[in-house]
């Protein structure tokens, strides 16, 4: 029990300092996004519902039992269905990360993005921490269709673009779904300011290489 204690108040200091670090970049802002952490008995902490993430309180933080049932804490957020299909078909996914960054959601907007990968190759470090992403159709937030089209891409893809929405991001950790985040939202930034322009993307080749790493 302590060590289950000891795992959940480390994990609630990390969401925060997280939290912080993507609010005051503004890479979120009023009360969107949301951040969760699997624990070892397979619950969750998680952001509540309508909290700002760069004001986050470690003992108001949600904890969800294995189950999915509210232990203690605020209520959890009303997108927790996303972080829920996220875990349920990537066993290692330690944490999920999502938000309604700027440019992200710009390009889930556009009328004429790859549904199968929205965006292209532009680096390295997109390829080895994104990798293909995929566009899930709109549906309104809370929606039951919306955590059903998450779920059937979710054990393929450990990212995922919802349109008109935002990005929902898994890693094996925090800090790597945040990197993960952060990666997707310069890339989709990069292409924007890139659209009209003769592009030189990575190489097929070279993104199989990268894959391989």
């Amino acid at each position: 029990m302590t060590a289950i204690m000891s795992e959940a108040s480390r994990v609630r200091d990390e969401i925060c300092a997280v939290g912080a670090s993507l609010f005051n970049r503004g890479l979120t802002a009023g009360s969107t996004g949301n951040i969760s952490v699997r624990l070892g008995d397979g619950g969750m902490i998680m952001t509540p519902t309508n909290a700002s993430l760069g004001d986050l309180d470690p003992g108001r933080l949600s904890r969800l039992a294995p189950d999915g049932t509210h232990v203690d804490g605020d209520n959890p957020t009303k997108e927790a269905f996303l972080h829920s299909c996220m875990y349920c078909e990537r066993p290692s996914a330690g944490a999920v990360v999502h938000l309604h960054s700027t440019h992200a959601v710009a390009v889930s907007i556009l009328a004429d993005v790859d549904r199968h990968d929205v965006l292209p190759p532009l680096t390295a470090y997109y390829v080895m921490r994104v990798g293909t992403l995929p566009l899930v159709p709109y549906f309104a937030p809370g929606d039951e269709e919306l955590a059903l089209a998450v779920k059937s891409l979710s054990g393929r893809h450990h990212a995922v673009l919802l349109a008109n929405h935002g990005p929902v991001v898994a890693g094996t950790t925090l800090r790597e779904a945040q990197y993960a985040t952060e990666e997707l939202e310069e890339t989709a930034k990069l292409h924007l300011l890139l659209r009209g322009q003769a592009l030189r993307p990575l190489t097929p080749a070279q993104v199989e290489k990268l894959r391989r790493r």
